[in-house]
């Protein structure tokens, strides 16, 4: 059962604009990355569902987070299917991200006020997807549909809309401020944040360090609500 609420998940993503994604094989070294993230500002985790047994991880990451990082809201990502994300709301996802829009998912996570946020490419997508009671979505792959123009000309006739922004973003001033200055409410970021050489050398420092710039570089650039 998820310990935060949908309005509490959707004001922190919205409030520190970043969600950074991962996923190890390795509990342990998943646990470090969530501390320097953690300890870098992060209070949304996205962490996905790619790999054999994803949701032991993912099960035990959430016992320790409840623990050692307290403020910190987790959510389960690459979900594509019902099954999938109700498997992951019993272990406590407080949201639920896709690749695609699935209807069926939404339905799920709809019941459990806990916020499904879709991978959606055109803006016909992105409509059907708030139809569905998705208030935030992912456009995906960012950079493939358009970057942060696509984003720019949603806003024009639908300025309600909550994106984020997954795919080419990156841990730069100007990368980010690109994004933000087009109107995202927010940004998913995965490998550019977790270099494979911290990784191997346990330099968790290096992400938190990573993590603390980027969300300086968000707080410049995003627009005062």
């Amino acid at each position: 059962m998820a310990r935060f609420n949908k309005m509490k998940v959707l004001e922190a993503i919205s409030t520190t604009g970043m969600v950074p994604v991962y996923y190890h094989r390795d509990v342990e070294i998943a646990k470090k990355v969530v501390t320097a993230c953690y300890a870098g500002g992060v209070r949304a985790f996205e962490f996905t569902n790619r790999g054999d047994f994803a949701q032991e991880v993912f099960g035990e990451l959430m016992k320790y987070a409840i623990k050692a990082c307290p403020e910190l809201i987790m959510g389960i990502g690459s979900v594509v299917d019902a099954g999938t994300a109700a498997l992951y709301l019993q272990l406590g996802a407080n949201f639920v991200v896709g690749p695609l829009f699935n209807p069926e998912v939404a339905r799920v996570c709809n019941r459990r006020l806990v916020p499904y946020v879709p991978g959606c490419g055109s803006v016909s997508e992105i409509g059907f997807a708030q139809e569905a009671g998705c208030d935030l979505c992912k456009i995906f792959p960012a950079g493939s549909v358009g970057g942060p123009a696509f984003v720019k000309n949603i806003s024009a006739p639908m300025p309600w809309s909550m994106i984020m922004a997954t795919g080419a973003v990156e841990p730069t001033e100007e990368n980010l401020s690109a994004w933000f200055k087009a109107g995202v409410t927010c940004v998913g970021m995965g490998s550019m944040l977790f270099p494979p050489k911290a990784i191997d050398s346990g330099d968790w420092q290096a992400i938190t360090t990573l993590c603390e710039k980027s969300l300086l570089s968000i707080r410049k650039n995003k627009p005062a609500v």
